[in-house]
């Protein structure tokens, strides 16, 4: 069978069952009994702010904006969801996945079955709190209408990014395509990183450890006694991809007496996922807790079918075929168990091993978000949280008008003691996989129920680590336990993630940064926060594991001035020593030696050999007692040490780097030239590339760090925010909004929120649009 093109005329009356007027703002309206209708007003940096008098029109209205500046995006992701990649871009070639990319043919496989399972269509079928709210279901149905009608107004051949215009991929998205979006995005960090031990397409996994996501984040909860004003305040810096589908987009949702909400709102959904109304402000931080077990099946003789209680039950089997592009089909067959798909990985003739995930069923998040949008104080916030139970990976970070702060890692974890994971523990199919291997032979090995839990095997509300207090909560992917170091949590599951633990130096920082400004010895003046203050410390730039290291790294310069090289070569490092002496420690555009010190500090932490593959660099090493001093320093009379400085100083030296090199010169995005340091180093708002430096002093682009920053005070008068979405609002580089707020990042500026009525009416750069359809 061979792939024919898809016929423009059919494109063209798919996209016109959507029909729209599309008016300025002294243009006639459209009739009054249009089924969708909504208005775009566009300020500075073209932030829209879309209202409509109810959820269907808010989601057309807001599906039509994002189309506008991302349509290519969310495009090819469609392609991605529908299994279809390998048909329009090869079956070798890379998936467009920015937090695990795995090659088209797995990535097909993968989500044809999520397709195929029925999974949405039966969460679909069930009453909210399970299924979504017909408020949501509204809003889903709506954003696909409003993307469908900006492509047929516009036509793929005239489409303004250059990505995707003319393309044959290109078509009327479903809002299936929007409820799988919401489906995988919740798997992130379980079944969806693991597509390639699903289906046995690549298992690059079976030759290492799985790693987290790259997504982080930061996040302050401010209450009134840390604020000067004694208002809440919030700093919500959360480091996601900077290409792709997990990109924000920044948006205020309106819907007159019944929501009002900025913030940002992750592509392809239809929900705030970060962001503040009237009187309350939240942000998410990664968390540390399970969320998937694998189960160990022992197989019955025919291996088609696995043992429970003694009893066999038999393997299911499915069947997926995906279209390749020279129109043949490949099939590819899985199996499924009980407690989710069996791996193709470890299998043996007398074990195999299935995927528990805990969010393989979760819609749920997008209904909490948009609950907590409506929230007006901290006690209604809990309350949509515990009402949903939803939220897939994150901790959550709020504060209120009343000036309470409040963490919770409300995410939905599997129920697995302590003592049921001592009790069950199998050995693991994959080296370094963080979760935890469980005997699926018995039955006393399956999760627990909490009765408060909305879906049993989760762990309810009651079991969660929580804390409410009027200075501070603060996380930057650390564990729950130093939320705030005057009050640990500890006594939880391991699930949870382990309290006692060492820090890193992100977190440190953080920590320490809250705890100068509230001390006043931070240089920015009177003790607490304002507006102004919570900005400044933000973009302070603090190199944290430089600081830790400083003292000890001047007296190895003065004691070994020229230390041998791996490869032997004496190096004179005096003159790098002098540019790590003069420079102020903070990874600033213009920051002389912040990318020495990087290139040193990384080789630090790899291994010198096959003996020692955990090297560690610290003169002090960590004590629990002792969680925010710990380590520190420098070994600076190790060998090992002194061969890193000179391996750093000559790789400048031999590619006639200058030492000087600085964070402007040597990391970019869009050929905008960015700040920041690597997480590694202890950097606040971090940025992270995949590769070192290359021998012409240039990373590649920077790919993920810092992506929506908001900083929000909850007045009586109203919120103040100010923001910058690092990577700007369109991915087209054609678009007028592809790099403006790159370009404030870069400097150190924000940009002033605009939220009420007043603020956005006086922006003189605003741009109404009515849509109708």
């Amino acid at each position: 069978m061979k792939l024919r093109p898809r016929p423009a005329a059919l494109i063209a009356l798919v996209l016109l069952a959507f029909t729209v007027t599309l008016t300025g703002t002294n243009a006639p309206a459209a009739a009054d009994d249009a089924r969708y209708s909504a208005t775009i007003r566009r300020t500075e940096y073209g932030i829209p702010h879309i209202s409509a008098k109810d959820y269907g029109g808010l989601g057309f209205g807001y599906g039509y904006a994002f189309a506008q500046d991302n349509l290519c995006v969310l495009a090819s992701w469609a392609v991605t969801l529908r299994g279809e990649r390998s048909r329009y871009f090869g079956a070798t070639a890379k998936s467009d996945d920015p937090v695990s990319p795995v090659t088209n043919l797995a990535s097909d496989v993968y989500y044809k079955s999520v397709a195929d399972s029925g999974v949405v269509r039966r969460l679909l079928a069930r009453p909210a709190p399970v299924g979504p709210s017909d408020e949501l279901r509204r809003l889903v149905d709506g954003y696909a209408a409003g993307y469908n009608r900006y492509l047929a107004d516009t036509g793929v051949a005239n489409l303004p990014d250059p990505t995707c215009r003319g393309k044959a991929w290109v078509g009327p998205i479903t809002a299936m395509d929007i409820w799988n979006n919401l489906l995988d995005l919740n798997r992130m960090v379980g079944s969806s990183q693991l597509k390639e031990a699903i289906t046995g397409v690549g298992e690059p996994e079976t030759e290492g450890p799985v790693k987290r996501p790259a997504a982080g984040s930061n996040g302050w909860a401010l209450g009134r006694e840390a604020t000067r004003d004694g208002h809440g305040m919030l700093l919500a810096d959360p480091h996601f991809p900077w290409n792709g589908i997990r990109r924000f987009y920044q948006v205020q949702l309106t819907i007159p007496g019944v929501l009002d909400v900025s913030g940002g709102s992750l592509y392809g959904t239809p929900v705030v996922q970060i962001g503040h109304n009237a009187s309350v402000a939240w942000t998410h931080t990664v968390s540390h807790a399970q969320r998937f077990t694998v189960y160990q099946l022992k197989l019955a003789g025919d291996r088609t079918s696995y043992l429970v209680d003694g009893r066999a039950e038999p393997l299911g089997r499915q069947e997926v075929e995906v279209t390749l592009q020279d129109g043949t089909v490949a099939g590819h067959t899985l199996y499924t168990s009980r407690y989710g798909p069996v791996l193709a990985a470890g299998h043996t003739d007398e074990v195999a091993y299935a995927l528990a995930d805990a969010n393989a069923a979760n819609l749920r998040a997008a209904d909490e978000w948009l609950a907590m949008a409506r929230a007006n104080d901290l006690t209604q916030l809990r309350a949509a949280q515990d009402a949903y139970q939803g939220m897939p990976f994150v901790h959550t970070l709020a504060t209120d008008a009343g000036g309470t702060a409040y963490f919770a890692d409300s995410s939905v974890v599997p129920n697995v003691t302590d003592a049921q994971a001592r009790r069950c523990a199998k050995p693991s199919p994959i080296p370094g996989l963080e979760a935890y291997v469980l005997d699926g032979s018995t039955s006393a090995c399956l999760w627990g129920k909490d009765r408060d839990a909305v879906v049993p095997g989760i762990f309810g509300p009651a079991n969660q680590p929580k804390l409410t207090r009027a200075d501070y909560v603060a996380n930057s992917n650390n564990t729950f336990w130093m939320t705030n170091p005057s009050e640990p949590l500890t006594g939880f599951q391991r699930a949870w993630g382990v309290a006692g633990t060492e820090l890193e130096p992100r977190p440190r920082v953080s920590l320490d940064m809250i705890d100068r400004r509230l001390s006043g010895t931070d240089g920015l003046g009177t003790p607490g926060f304002t507006l102004d203050t919570l900005q400044a410390t933000a973009y302070a730039k603090r190199n944290y594991s430089f600081e830790l290291m400083r003292s000890d790294l001047l007296k190895l310069c003065r004691s070994h001035p020229e230390p041998t090289a791996s490869d032997g070569t004496r190096v004179n490092v005096r003159e790098a020593c002098g540019t790590l002496r003069d420079w102020d420690g903070r990874a600033t555009v213009d920051g002389q030696g912040a990318i020495l010190w990087r290139e040193f500090f990384t080789r630090l932490g790899r291994p010198t050999g096959p003996e020692e593959p955990g090297f560690s660099p610290w003169r002090v090493p960590f004590d629990p007692a002792r969680p925010l001093t710990t380590p520190r320093g420098l070994k600076r009379d190790d060998p090992a040490v002194r061969q890193a400085l000179a391996d750093a100083v000559l790789f400048f030296q031999a590619n006639h780097i200058p030492l000087t090199l600085t964070p402007g010169r040597a990391q970019r995005y869009s050929s905008i030239p960015l700040p920041g340091c690597t997480e590694g180093e202890g950097c606040f708002d971090r940025v992270r590339m995949r590769v070192q430096l290359g021998v012409d002093g240039r990373y590649p682009e920077v790919d993920t760090g810092s992506s929506f920053m908001m900083a929000v005070e909850l007045t009586p008068d109203g919120p103040r925010a100010r923001t910058v979405l690092t990577y700007s609002l369109s991915a087209n580089p054609a678009s007028p909004h592809h790099t403006d707020q790159t370009a404030l990042f870069s400097r150190g500026q924000w940009v002033t929120g605009r939220f009420t009525e007043a603020e956005i009416a006086a922006d003189p750069q605003l741009r109404t649009t009515t849509v109708r359809g």
